[in-house]
């Protein structure tokens, strides 16, 4: 039987088409995708993303371990509430995961892991952890996630008295903690928003006060079409463990600084960094109708020179966008084939949207990567 969230018979109470999803039975929209995804770039959404795996490692050795765990430093993260994104690696490189590490006390960190690969990152911590140390999974927790350029101010006038103050006082990447709730500046859209994680409990009252405020509720699959159109990856799609930081866009996650901190495949990092590039990851945009998908091939000259990693219809552009792994050097005159039939199609560098802003340019003529 798939697992449920605390807001199950909420998503029932409002009719959302229900799907399974990384073992959860999830909803993939209320109604309208596309209404959804709008309602996002346009005023506010939330969604329920309770699936999420939400992981606490604590203890005097806690920094030392996730410096070793993590191919960020968590060493930056110098005052308590700030946030970091990272990906966690093998000793070959390949992600394991990406995740948010949020810095809640000394010694005290909260990782938010991908819903699919939970179980496998708690194994994979376990048999890596040393020293004095406790690692915690907080399924006792939920977490909704509100989005849009009102989100902020709709949420605060819905908050805990208490917590509402600071929370407003939060600059992006950064979170505030009050007794079991942690809210933090952060997102998956491409929109100013907050992350709320909340006894498990309590969930079901703030996400119908977040309603009653005039928050849409959003699915699954608006979540996805927002985070192409921000240019974010997918774990699963755009990377896995076959991959590595320098193959879907992630250099800028490793800090290679200071030399000697010695992570779970910095190795193979620096060995990759010093050899010829074998993949660019880029964004495409179609010219024409149609819609990519990943798994579909780009081809130059007749030639398959790369792979769509996610695909698909964006409602702000109107049309067709595409995350790419290519390699280097790729002729701006490259195609992607769709059911048998090659459509030509733009190269541009994510995002393609940010804040409700498209930030490609759809005239001008590429050059090449």
């Amino acid at each position: 039987m798939a697992l449920r969230t605390p807001l199950y018979p909420e998503h029932h109470k409002l009719n959302a088409r229900l799907v399974p999803f990384a073992g959860w039975e999830m909803p993939l929209h209320y109604g309208s995708q596309l209404e959804e995804h709008q309602a996002v770039r346009r005023h506010a959404g939330m969604f329920d993303v309770s699936h999420m795996g939400q992981i606490d490692v604590e203890g005097p050795d806690a920094k030392a371990f996730l410096r070793t765990l993590l191919a960020n430093d968590v060493a930056k993260l110098n005052a308590v509430g700030k946030a970091l994104y990272t990906c966690m690696l093998d000793e070959r490189g390949g992600i394991l995961d990406d995740l948010i590490v949020y810095l809640r006390g000394p010694g005290t960190y909260r990782l938010v892991v991908n819903a699919a690969t939970t179980a496998k990152d708690l194994a994979w911590l376990n048999d890596q952890a040393e020293g004095d140390l406790e690692i915690r999974r907080r399924d006792d927790l939920a977490m909704i996630a509100v989005q849009g350029p009102k989100a902020r101010a709709l949420t605060l006038d819905c908050l805990p008295p208490e917590l509402s103050g600071f929370a407003a006082e939060l600059a992006p990447f950064t979170a505030t903690q009050c007794g079991p709730w942690l809210i933090g500046r952060t997102g998956y859209t491409g929109e100013d928003g907050f992350e709320i994680m909340l006894p498990a409990t309590d969930a079901l009252d703030l996400w119908q006060i977040l309603h009653a405020a005039g928050i849409r509720p959003c699915g699954l699959g608006a979540r996805d079409t927002l985070r192409l159109e921000a240019g974010l990856n997918l774990y699963g799609q755009d990377m896995d463990e076959t991959t590595t930081p320098f193959d879907c866009g992630l250099e800028w996650t490793i800090a290679w600084e200071p030399t000697e901190r010695a992570f779970i495949g910095r190795a193979a990092l620096e060995a990759q960094r010093d050899a010829p590039r074998r993949w660019t990851f880029i964004g495409l945009v179609l010219l024409g109708e149609g819609i990519m998908r990943a798994g579909q091939p780009v081809l130059s000259q007749g030639q398959a020179v790369g792979v769509i990693t996610s695909g698909g219809f964006a409602p702000t552009l109107n049309r067709s966008i595409a995350l790419a792994r290519v390699v280097p050097g790729l002729d701006p005159d490259c195609v992607v084939e769709i059911r048998g039939k090659t459509l030509p199609m733009r190269i541009v560098k994510p995002p393609f949207v940010r804040h409700g802003q498209i930030l490609v340019d759809l005239k001008t003529p590429t050059s090449g990567f």
